[in-house]
């Protein structure tokens, strides 16, 4: 009973956020709405065992991307940016349709959501998520996995020469 409040919990400010980011005008405030909706969504992907989905949805969307799109919006040029006020003809009825067919589907989904809550579990995973990550990615993938490495090493290597070999300040070109 307390994970499905905190599912509700958790859905119901991943909406707010999600609404927020659409309807908001301040740029920097939609960013901040869409973390906090990055935030919710790992939430719950913890609240359905998948903890690597949710610490690579922290580090990736939430930390890195975000990262980069606040540094460029904060590099443009302008105080405070706003999305124009100007509508395309025919958006506000589309947009309330494709609200309601999605509104629709939402509970088409829910309903067959609540029917499944009535059946019998699943057999418990005897494997975490990681784990079973991790015996993947070192047994049938490690030639993969060791030529990314290698791939990535080189980049990181030829990139430092390129830095060091670049024009000097002050050198003649």
């Amino acid at each position: 009973m307390f994970e499905l409040i905190l599912f509700v919990v958790f859905a119901v400010v991943a909406l707010a956020a999600a609404i927020g980011v659409v309807a908001q005008r301040n740029v920097l405030y939609s960013a901040l709405l869409l973390v906090l909706n990055f935030i919710c969504l790992a939430a719950l992907y913890v609240l359905m065992n998948a903890q690597f989905v949710a610490v690579a949805q922290i580090i990736v969307y939430a930390g890195a991307v975000m990262v980069l799109f606040l540094f460029t919006v904060m590099l443009l040029p302008g105080k405070r940016i706003e999305v124009a006020g100007r509508r395309l003809p025919g958006q506000t009825p589309l947009a309330i349709l494709l609200a309601l067919a999605l509104g629709a589907v939402l509970l088409l989904l829910l309903g067959g959501s609540l029917v499944a809550l009535g059946r019998p579990a699943h057999p418990a995973i005897t494997v975490g998520n990681v784990q079973a990550l991790a015996e993947v990615l070192f047994t049938r993938y490690i030639w993969a996995f060791e030529a990314t490495g290698v791939l990535l090493l080189v980049a990181v290597a030829g990139v430092v020469h390129l830095l060091r070999s670049g024009p000097r300040p002050g050198a003649p070109r």
